[in-house]
Parts: structure tokens; C-alpha cells; sequence
């Protein structure tokens, strides 16, 4: 493996730690700004669902929301108070 190759392998090695450390950041900041809200802490740790889950429910929201916001909001709460059990 050349020089170029080590450095290319460093660099993009040093982006994604740091990728990954803003992600971690912004996920702190998000659960806080969620844990001090009205919505309390139901989303807090939906980030662990699958994908198709995640799909679900923004399927969901979305649907619910331009039907009826406020059952919207009950049906998300339902899934993410779940999700949230699980994890915790």
C-alpha cells in the first residue's frame, strides 16, 4: 500500500469519527430538547428502531397529520412510548 493510500485511508478514517461524533452530539441535543418539551421523553430512543419501524412511523405521522393532527400526535406518542419501554 503506497503513502497515498495510507493518507487517503486516514483521512476518510478521521472524517467518519467525526461524522460519528457529531451525530452522537446531535442526538444528545435532540433527546434533551425532547425530554424538555411537551412531548416529554416518548421519542427518546426511537433512533434504536429498525429502519422499516422508523418508516412506519413516519408513514404514519405523515397520514395522520393531514387527516388529523391531534390523533397524529396520540398515534406516534403510542408507538414511540413502545419503543422508548423497550429500549429502557
Amino acid at each position: 500500500m503506497g503513502s497515498g493510500h495510507i493518507v487517503t485511508f486516514l483521512m476518510v478514517f478521521l472524517i467518519q469519527n467525526s461524522q460519528n461524533r457529531d451525530n452522537a452530539a446531535i442526538q444528545v441535543k435532540l433527546d434533551e430538547l425532547i425530554r424538555v418539551s411537551e412531548v416529554k421523553n416518548l421519542y427518546i430512543g426511537i433512533e434504536h428502531l429498525t429502519d422499516e419501524e422508523i418508516d412506519e412511523l413516519r408513514t404514519r405521522c405523515e397520514s395522520r397529520a393531514r387527516q388529523d393532527p391531534e390523533e397524529a400526535v396520540k398515534a406516534v406518542d403510542r408507538r414511540a412510548r413502545r419503543a422508548a419501554d423497550a429500549v429502557g
